[in-house]
């Protein structure tokens, strides 16, 4: 079990990143499930320089014949070794309006009016929502040694048009112990996208330009982040724990200039207290 719990609600640190518990061996009918709520201070966007509190409810639940859910993604473990995880990954891709906020909600729309969007400082004024997107693929993980593992996940189907494809690369140290009750664990990863991607979430066309203000932008497909974080574990009892989670995130590569971007590296920390039932 240890290794789920070193693990558990991983999904806090970042909303943006499809996280894959490791696999619990378990009877078979059994399930190992977390549930808590906490709260995260998070980038308003991707680049935005300002900061937005939210609560975040966690979730994260594993059965014995393998699927899993944690946070916004749900998979299933394929494989039967034990340095090797491989498998199905869906998960949900928040949403992006006008304020920045990340809703699960659906939906398109622009005013046709330039009034509206006078410079106001905020850089997504007048630019199209995007919308909430259920985005497929699969995830393989592998194990360098019990506390190292190589983490990678490929999905598709973010954006307006559904063509979004993203590669997430990651290096995971598990469950540093502190003391007794304490861990801790450190990972760095890198993510990887296609145009479609890098256009939808940071490029401007030029209707866009017309009613922003910002200037006309298309950009390519490649390297789009590089993160490092750390995430603390304290078991409060054997059924409670509190989970702080610290990430940094730098865009790099054509997304970096894009005219929405306000500061290129951003903080994400959360904490939150959750029940092993």
């Amino acid at each position: 079990m240890k290794p789920f719990f070193a693990l558990a609600l991983a999904a806090a640190s970042t909303a943006a990143s499809a996280q894959t518990p490791a696999t619990n061996p378990m009877p078979d009918g059994s399930r190992d499930m977390y549930a808590g709520l906490g709260a995260v201070s998070r980038p308003r966007y991707e680049g935005a320089d300002s900061q937005k509190v939210s609560a975040l409810p966690v979730l994260q639940v594993q059965w014995s014949n393998g699927l899993f859910i944690s946070g916004m993604s749900a998979g299933m473990h394929l494989s039967n070794r034990p340095t090797v995880e491989y498998g199905p990954l869906v998960s949900v891709h928040p949403n992006r309006d006008e304020s920045g906020s990340g809703r699960i909600v659906d939906g398109v729309g622009v005013s046709t009016s330039p009034l509206h969007y006078a410079r106001t400082g905020n850089r997504l004024d007048g630019m199209q929502d995007v919308s909430t997107r259920i985005e497929g693929g699969f995830f393989f993980n592998y194990y360098l040694a019990p506390e190292w593992r190589l983490t990678s996940s490929v999905l598709y189907g973010a954006g307006n048009d559904r063509d979004g494809a993203r590669m997430e690369l990651g290096v995971q140290r598990l469950a540093v112990q502190l003391a007794p009750q304490h861990t801790i664990s450190f990972n760095a990863g890198a993510t990887i996208v296609n145009a479609d991607y890098s256009r939808a979430y940071f490029g401007v066309t030029g209707q866009e330009s017309w009613q922003s203000g910002n200037p006309p932008y298309r950009p390519g497909g490649g390297l789009k982040d590089v993160r490092a974080g750390v995430r603390w574990n304290w078991a409060l009892t054997p059924s409670w724990m509190l989970v702080t989670n610290v990430q940094a995130t730098r865009l790099v590569g054509s997304v970096r200039n894009s005219p929405l971007v306000e500061r290129p590296t951003n903080v994400t920390v959360s904490a939150a207290f959750a029940y092993r039932f």
